[in-house]
């Protein structure tokens, strides 16, 4: 007989003693929480964001600008390794087009 499975009698056992009793939480576990009103979900939303370090327009305007090249010359060198491959796989299967 191994750990495991000397654990795992144990367990079902526990679990076997304890089935007809109602479950105790132990102390300091977390109660059930009230649901948060619509109206304090909205104040403590808005004071998170005040919260935020926005970016200034001039930081935006640079991010998107590197996006968008680095996302033309990625598309660019897909297009051009895609063009070579398949003129390479036709040329040497002897497929003229």
């Amino acid at each position: 007989m191994n750990r495991q499975y000397k654990r795992m009698m144990k367990k079902e056992e526990d679990r076997k003693k304890t089935a007809g009793r109602p479950a105790v939480k132990p102390p300091g576990a977390p109660t059930k929480k009230e649901r948060t009103k619509p109206g304090q979900f909205f104040k403590e939303v808005i004071a998170e964001l005040k919260k935020v370090a926005w970016p200034t327009r001039s930081e935006v305007v640079a991010y998107s600008t590197v996006v968008l090249v680095v996302s033309i010359v990625v598309a660019a060198i897909i297009f051009g390794m895609d063009f070579i491959f398949t003129k390479a796989v036709l040329a040497l299967y002897g497929v003229e087009v």
